[in-house]
């Protein structure tokens, strides 16, 4: 029995040390883990972000700059959580990239202790190894975010459809559109889009030119509805280089213009 306690006591210290977790403090802009200084914070204020967010960086304390994390605001935000901000926290030493979500509220203090509980440090330094698998194990994969905003430009002119598929305003491209009809199904279908190539609506419809009503989805706000894009007049006829629908959408047109979707 005496022989089985003195085999097990080194397992057993050995998985208590395994088991201990690293304790770190932020204090002043310096980070300091299980008692010894590993690194210094360095806030920068985002300018082009009216300082509403800021920029870290992140050095040994021999000077050398380690880390440089900025707010990553090109990616949407995740539905189910409104506390976080996507960061994009470059390892300069380690030359590795990871998306990480950092908090709003006290935000500096968030990330330090991302850093103060991350094991990436090693002798004062980036360890390459160790990057590799924080980032592997906390980073996130967020999806961009779509920019929906109309292109700037004179108002007060006629928007043209023209027989390369652009709108054009005041002789500038504000979008284009695509027919993506599929003729077994009787209807007509057309696919709405920023000069950018981001879609921003999708219009079903049937009549042609006479269509009272189309079914139609804004991607910006992600709504599908009827709506009314009846005209006074009744065309029997209509042959157009453009389109062989291009009355009714220049009326679809002029409803997404008015509704501030192109």
């Amino acid at each position: 029995m005496k022989k089985f306690i003195l085999i097990m006591l080194p397992l057993l210290m050995g998985f208590a040390l395994f088991a201990q977790k690293s304790e770190y403090t932020y204090v002043d802009g310096l980070l300091t883990i299980d008692g010894t200084d590993v690194a210094k914070i360095t806030k920068i204020k985002d300018s082009e972000n009216l300082g509403l967010t800021s920029t870290f960086e992140v050095s040994s304390m021999d000077g050398e700059k380690l880390i440089i994390a900025a707010y990553a605001g090109e990616f949407e935000q995740d539905p189910n959580n409104n506390m976080d901000h996507f960061y994009r926290i470059t390892f300069l030493t380690a030359n590795q990239i990871g998306i990480f979500t950092v908090s709003k509220m006290g935000t500096e203090k968030s990330f330090a202790k991302l850093l103060g509980k991350s094991g990436i440090f090693v002798d004062g330094k980036l360890d390459d190894k160790k990057v590799q698998e924080f980032i592997a194990k906390k980073g996130k994969a967020p999806k961009i975010a779509m920019d929906y905003t109309p292109v700037g430009r004179n108002k007060s002119w006629p928007i043209n459809l023209k027989e390369d598929k652009n709108i054009e305003q005041d002789s500038k491209i504000i979008g284009s559109f695509k027919d993506i009809s599929v003729k077994s199904t009787g209807n007509d279908t057309y696919e709405f889009k920023l000069p950018s190539g981001v879609t921003i609506a999708k219009a079903t419809f049937t009549g042609g030119n006479n269509a009272k009503n189309m079914e139609v989805h804004t991607m910006k706000d992600n709504l599908k509805r009827t709506v009314p894009i009846a005209s006074a007049d009744n065309v029997t006829f209509s042959a157009s280089a453009i389109d062989r629908n291009q009355l009714v959408l220049e009326r679809i047109v002029k409803w997404l213009v008015a509704n501030q979707y192109l």
